[in-house]
């Protein structure tokens, strides 16, 4: 039997799924993902068992032997908390700094209110939020990766985290980590108001650990 060439990188010697051929080939991501696992402070094991990869298939991508297709980047860029434009290298456009009073509407999930306070696109996200009272359905316990940072504007707002429950009143504020299982409520007749940041990457406001259910969009104030 002929014996040619051994495979170079890029060549189908040992391409796993997931990974794309040279004529399909998308901007280097090697050296991102290497910046953005030690950012994280990962071994290259630890990074692979989060993006379900194994080492040596997570170490070819890194090492650029191996492009990684679109829906593995998307897995990637989950697994780092950032952007499939950020593994990609691409350099984002300058994001406006202010966001102006009235400038878009209010929106609405499950009886809560939301108005953006701050840019979007960006890895912390500012909201200013209306809680009313007597919604137990939208205080829904919540557990995921992030911070979170609450000011408490008007009224007064309970909050559980985790086995604990504290009762805050405006000027009061709270930072706490995500991952400890955390609910709101207003503890107000007239519902409370606060100001909310978490750094929960991409999240639409549906989702946010405040309240749940579908989103409508007003223009009241």
């Amino acid at each position: 039997m002929t014996t040619g060439p051994a495979p170079g990188p890029g060549e189908a010697d040992d391409t796993v799924p997931g990974e794309t051929a040279p004529e399909a080939e998308l901007p280097t991501v090697a050296p991102q993902l290497r910046d953005l696992r030690r950012r994280a402070g990962l071994t290259l094991e630890a990074a692979a068992a989060r993006a379900r990869l194994s080492p040596a298939h997570l170490s070819r991508l890194e090492t650029g032997r191996r492009q990684p297709s679109l829906p593995l980047l998307l897995g990637l860029a989950r697994t780092y908390g950032t952007t499939v434009s950020e593994l990609l290298g691409e350099t984002p456009a300058v994001a406006d700094p202010i966001v102006r009073a009235g400038g878009l509407g209010a929106r609405e999930a499950d009886g809560w209110t939301y108005w953006q306070a701050g840019g979007s696109g960006r890895g912390m996200q500012a909201l200013r939020v209306h809680v009313p009272h007597g919604r137990s359905q939208g205080e829904l316990v919540r557990v995921h990766p992030g911070e979170e940072w609450l000011y408490v504007l008007q009224g007064r707002l309970r909050l559980h985290l985790g086995e604990s429950e504290y009762l805050l009143e405006p000027g009061d504020s709270a930072h706490f980590d995500s991952l400890t299982a955390h609910r709101i409520g207003a503890a107000s007749a007239a519902g409370a108001e606060l100001l909310f940041v978490h750094t929960l990457l991409q999240s639409s406001l549906a989702g946010l650990c405040l309240g749940g259910g579908a989103v409508t969009t007003t223009h009241h104030r």
